[in-house]
């Protein structure tokens, strides 16, 4: 979030040369193994979609395959909104490896299953407490947000379908256990979501280095939900611009930001003992 982020030992140049044709014998071998998460070929990924289409995050299809054996794949892509991209055979290959029988399809498989907005939204008991994440690209870091969402007792995570990670096999490893405990929905359109929760009686807070308002002097009491933005550039300007109120973290050093996963545990905790304290009284 940047607006609210002794000894060498020597050895032959004979003795050598084995163990550099090693490693790069190594390094092709492990490159041609598939990612985790990966599902490739037309009745595997149309297999996945099938049985559990809230798993997979988007479809990859390469460019010039005969749209007819893939008929039911786009069917169900469409009613599941699922994001179809189309690239070149060797960009695909590049992904997948040389050596599989990909067939020119392959689906990036979450982690975790997704749940709707409806469920998240549904699950809520008392005052609300929501994240909207708009555009983190970092897996490390949506995994750290995972943890504190989970470790905050916050209701749950909405992601945009576009320009931003997935729960993927390194999101999973960072959130240390929490993405299987916390909610996580992704929407087409921020935006419109943001509509939606206003007229539910939630407040959508954004942050923003800009902000005049400190973070701390938002009543986190009332039904809440916190925006962050991006590694990068912080929110889109629609996103702000539709935002209840926009605060921030004061800084005290040199440096202008917060990372965006420490920028959301600040301002959950402070919501958090705000309504610790409300509750004590």
């Amino acid at each position: 979030m940047k607006r609210d982020q002794k000894s060498v030992r020597r050895e032959s140049p004979r003795s050598d040369e084995p163990r550099k044709r090693q490693r790069s014998h190594e390094t092709r071998s492990v490159s041609s193994e598939p990612a985790p998460g990966l599902i490739f070929g037309v009745l595997p990924v149309l297999e996945a979609l099938r049985s559990n289409s809230r798993r997979i995050q988007k479809l990859v299809i390469a460019e010039g395959i005969r749209a007819h054996r893939l008929l039911e794949v786009f069917e169900l892509a469409r009613e599941h909104h699922i994001v179809i991209d189309r690239i070149s055979r060797d960009r695909l290959e590049r992904i997948v490896g040389h050596d599989v029988n990909h067939q020119g399809v392959i689906a990036f498989s979450a982690a975790a299953d997704y749940v709707s907005a409806d469920e998240i939204l549904d699950s809520i008991k008392g005052a609300a407490l929501l994240v909207l994440l708009d555009g983190v690209e970092d897996p490390r870091n949506l995994g750290a947000i995972l943890r504190t969402v989970e470790c905050a007792g916050a209701d749950g995570v909405f992601l945009p379908e576009r320009r931003a990670v997935g729960l993927n096999e390194t999101v999973a490893k960072s959130s240390a256990g929490a993405i299987e405990h916390v909610r996580v929905a992704k929407v087409t359109n921020l935006n419109r979501l943001i509509d939606d929760l206003k007229s539910q009686s939630i407040w959508v807070v954004g942050t923003s280095g800009d902000a005049d308002m400190n973070y701390s002097d938002w009543d986190w009491t009332q039904p809440s939900a916190l925006v962050l933005g991006s590694e990068g550039s912080g929110l889109h300007r629609l996103v702000a611009e539709n935002c209840d109120a926009l605060v921030k973290i004061p800084m005290y050093g040199r440096i202008e930001s917060l990372n965006v996963s420490v920028a959301a545990g600040v301002v959950l905790f402070e919501a958090r003992r705000q309504r610790e304290q409300k509750g004590s009284k």
